[in-house]
């Protein structure tokens, strides 16, 4: 094997079902290379009275009620990940729930773990993601590790 070989790829996941064969594209890597495969899940959270102006969001203060539900929020994509963890043998200490904007959190986790590939779901764009950028976009921005962008399609329009 190439001294170059993957040996630490992060894997982020939104639990979608059309994010299976992103998800299988990570597992392959993962056996054909000997890697360790680490999870992320972005909550991606914001909360009403948040105004998107000038580059950056500004809010009005966080109320007890939103608190709730962003814990909400978290306790749920923990759940679902300690379930894709368990079907995918990802040990529980490479399964990480972040909080905040996708494509930041992403890049930090994988700074912070010194991986060598990210592996994404690009989907199609639409009006907002054009707007905003999407996640995959985002990372492409950034000088951490090499980035796997897997096409997703979208669901069937009626």
């Amino acid at each position: 094997m190439p001294e170059q070989a993957y040996r630490h790829i992060l894997l982020a996941v939104d639990f979608t079902p059309e994010a299976e064969i992103v998800i299988e594209r990570a597992i392959s890597m993962r056996d054909a290379l000997g890697a360790r495969l680490t999870l992320v899940n972005v909550v991606d959270y914001v909360p009403p009275g948040t105004e998107y102006v000038g580059g950056a969001f500004i809010a009005e203060p966080v109320m007890p009620g939103e608190l709730e539900l962003e814990q909400e929020w978290v306790d749920a994509a923990i759940e679902e990940l300690d379930a894709l963890g368990e079907r995918l043998g990802v040990p529980p200490g490479d399964r990480i729930v972040e909080f905040g904007s996708r494509g930041r959190s992403i890049e930090h986790v994988a700074k912070d773990l010194g991986v060598d590939l990210i592996v994404v779901g690009a989907r199609d764009h639409n009006w907002l993601s054009n707007l905003f950028g999407s996640t995959s976009r985002s990372l492409l921005r950034h000088e951490v590790c090499d980035l796997l962008a897997v096409r997703v399609e979208s669901k069937p329009k009626r």
